[in-house]
Parts: structure tokens; sequence; C-alpha cells
């Protein structure tokens, strides 16, 4: 189970990694739209297009990355001042009542939406806008799983961490173990 926990791990690193990466030349493409835009009177549909795909990509990409890496947007009230059983406790049962059955949802949804997308060869509603729009929401249902995946990850990782904060609960000489 270690094992694949680590390989789902690796594979979210090395995609948020490529996700960084998309900042480059969605950046560059971003300055090159502006002062051709502003200096020229230049602008294409398909270079505004190209600037939503590469920002739907990075922020795609990542979701499983920044889950892996505790930077997903939550309230930490109390959170922080939890011991890491409480903590595991919170990711677990958050994950298993509120993550997974939302990633499957979402999967179910997202994978329909986007089959149905490319039986209609979908692709940009305005013309010269670039084509294939069901290739970037295929993207979806393949980020959002690999966000399931590392929330089972996250569920593990919390196992492993109540089950150690038990353990040392219990050993010889703790305060607890002495009541």
């Amino acid at each position: 189970m270690k094992t694949l926990v680590n390989g789902i791990d690796q594979l979210n690193e090395w995609l948020g990694k490529v996700a960084s990466w998309l900042l480059v030349p969605l950046v560059l493409i971003v300055c090159f739209d502006v002062i051709t835009r502003k200096l020229f009177n230049f602008s294409r549909i398909w270079i505004m297009d190209l600037e939503w795909h590469l920002f739907a990509l990075i922020f795609l990409l990542a979701a499983g990355y920044t889950l892996k890496h505790n930077r997903h947007v939550r309230v930490d009230l109390f959170y922080d001042k939890f011991d890491k059983k409480e903590q595991g406790q919170v990711d677990f049962f958050g994950s298993l009542i509120f993550l997974l059955p939302w990633c499957i949802i979402v999967l179910i949804y997202a994978f329909d939406y986007a089959a149905q997308s490319l039986a209609m060869n979908e692709g940009a509603s305005e013309p010269g806008g670039l084509p294939a729009r069901y290739l970037i929401k295929f993207v979806v249902p393949i980020s959002i799983f690999m966000l399931l995946l590392q929330g089972l990850s996250l569920m593990y990782k919390a196992l492993v961490s109540m089950k150690s904060a038990d353990q040392k609960e219990e050993e010889p000489g703790t305060p607890s173990a002495q009541h």
C-alpha cells in the first residue's frame, strides 16, 4: 500500500511541476497579447483561447499537487491547534465525507461532458478560436481523478498518523499510559 501511495504522490508531484512550467508560456503569451493589442491594435481569438486553456491546465493539473502539499483553502481555526491524531481524524473523515464523494460526482459528470464535446467535435464558440475544445474538457476528469487518488493517499497517511499517535499514547512511561 505504501508503494501505491508513494506512486500517487510522485505522479501528482510531477503534474504539479508540469503545471508550474506552463506558467512560463502563459506569461509570455499574455504579455505578447497585451503588447500587440495595445500598441498595434492586433488581437486574435485563438490567442485568448490559448491563454484560458493554459490557465485551466495549470489550475486543473495542480489540484492533486496542491492537496499533497496541504495548500488547499480550508478553515484552520482549530486544525493547527490539534495534535497529530486529531489532525489525522480531520484529514481522514474530511476526505471520506467531503472530498471523495465530490470527486466521484464530478468525475461522472465531467467525463460525460467531455465525451459529448468529443462526439460533436466541439471547437471554439468564436470564429478563429482553437479547435478541439474537447481536449481541454477531458483534462477535467483526469485532474479530478488525480485529486481523488491524492485524497486516498491523504486518507492512508492520516490512518498511519492516527495509529502512530495511538501507539505513542500506549508506550510505558507516557502520561496517558499511566492513568
